[in-house]
């Protein structure tokens, strides 16, 4: 059932071999689950669930993460390729398990990249307009050159792609944190009891902003799909999935508790508008701060797209070249040595559902929220097998003890947990039916890899 172990970096895939550093590897993932989207979209939903609660909530959430962190690294330490997650299965359980993981990456990958154009067109409109009305002319526009310039950048150059994303994030992540901090003349941070008694918290706040807490970090491994690009990939990418967790996790309880502090009495301002970080800007006293936070929340939500574009590209070239999805897919381009045919697939599987969505008159917060949500499914999919690859592998090669056993017993019970009780069949559609295209979607898939069959 086991296949022989990919080697790192192996010049059969015609990709840039070791053309991406320790810290561009990194911001592969910190983009992929852009950190900006929890101050400007997420955090303000778990506060509106879970009250005073939302710091602890996010802390159980990257303790959560940092568990699925452990089992992935089991794997990156000893296997990198083009395959990301999808590759990690295979050397554990072979074809099919496999195929159920990379299928769910697929859907993962462009539906995070068809949710974050949602964030790209709010952002976009915030800072051009002053209405809170946004036409379905204007979002189409935006989605279309957003992600069509995603695409020119995947396509072209790597190096450039991680570059980009590097300082666009490092960008958003700075203003955020400067609005947080720089004393104002309201809403200024300070100890709050409230927020760091747990007697203050009840179960019930807790399960109820959990989910959306864990939806934040969805994408933090996708430097895993840089196997064949990254220097010395054993090490730069278990370390990449190990910092963009542990930082996230911060930033992102950073976020939650002075958010909470500036919200105080004031939640609904925050939870229903348009553009949230401006509303968060104008409550500390620093409106001149909105521009830039609208400006830097859609160009992190572009690196988002563009992240998620370059690791589901490479997922699915991987998958093309096992003999699984068209071969055609699966070659490299002679001179920018990319993935060139599978990131214009992964375009138009991002493009078309979002300019459905569009063109339906979805709000920006509904793009993201069902794409989101969808996507979801696929990465709790994926997580799910590996932590279950993790333990496998480890007993195979008689390294096993009670703590790693432990770990990946704990990760499989909260994505387990997670996957459940996101299964809400009594919310109103499309919501409800959610999961049943999730599953009809990786079925498809799964039928297409059966009739393509070719043994490995």
């Amino acid at each position: 059932m086991t296949s022989t172990t990919r080697e790192p970096c192996s010049s059969e895939y015609g990709l840039k071999s070791g053309a991406l550093s320790q810290v561009e590897i990194i911001a592969q993932s910190l983009a992929n689950i852009a950190p900006t989207a929890g101050p400007a979209m997420v955090v303000p939903l778990v506060i509106a669930s879970s009250g005073k609660a939302a710091s602890f909530v996010f802390l159980l959430a990257t303790l959560g993460v940092v568990l699925i962190a452990v089992n992935i690294n089991v794997l990156a330490r000893s296997s990198s390729s083009p395959g990301s997650l999808y590759a990690f299965v295979h050397s554990e359980f072979g074809r099919w398990p496999s195929l159920l993981a990379g299928w769910s990456l697929l859907i993962a990958y462009a539906g995070t990249a068809g949710a974050v154009t949602g964030g790209l067109t709010n952002y976009v409109h915030a800072l051009l307009s002053n209405s809170p009305h946004q036409s379905i002319g204007f979002s189409v526009v935006v989605t279309a050159i957003g992600v069509s310039v995603a695409c020119f950048l995947a396509y072209r150059d790597v190096q450039l792609s991680a570059r980009l994303m590097l300082w666009t994030e490092a960008a958003s992540i700075t203003l955020i944190l400067l609005l947080f901090l720089l004393p104002g003349t309201g809403s200024a941070l300070h100890l709050d009891h409230t927020q760091l008694a747990l007697t203050h918290f009840s179960a019930r706040q807790v399960q109820s902003g959990i989910v959306l807490a864990i939806f934040s970090f969805v994408g933090f491994e996708s430097a895993t799909a840089m196997g064949a690009e990254a220097t010395d990939p054993l090490r730069t990418i278990p370390r990449a999935v190990w910092a963009t967790a542990l930082f996230s996790g911060v930033f992102f309880l950073i976020s939650a508790y002075a958010e909470n502090i500036a919200l105080d009495g004031r939640l609904n301002d925050l939870a229903t508008a348009g553009a949230p970080l401006q509303v968060m800007a104008t409550l500390r006293g620093v409106p001149m701060f909105a521009l830039l936070l609208s400006a830097g929340s859609a160009v992190s939500f572009f690196a988002c797209c563009l992240a998620s574009i370059t690791a589901g590209a490479r997922t699915l070239f991987l998958m093309c070249r096992d003999g699984h999805v068209t071969r055609r897919w699966g070659r490299a381009h002679a001179r920018y040595q990319t993935p060139h045919a599978a990131v214009v697939v992964i375009t138009a599987a991002t493009f078309i559902p979002a300019i459905y969505l569009c063109l339906r008159g979805a709000s920006p917060f509904d793009v993201n929220g069902w794409l989101g949500t969808l996507a979801t499914y696929g990465f709790l999919m994926a997580y799910g097998l590996v932590c279950l690859a993790a333990p496998i592998k480890l007993y195979r090669e008689r390294r096993l003890t009670i703590l790693s056993a432990g770990v990946a017993i704990a990760a499989l019970v909260l994505v387990a947990g997670i996957f459940w009780v996101s299964l809400d069949l009594s919310a109103p559609a499309p919501n409800n039916w959610l999961p049943f295209l999730y599953v009809g979607l990786v079925a498809a898939g799964m039928l297409v890899s059966a009739i393509r069959r070719r043994p490995f």
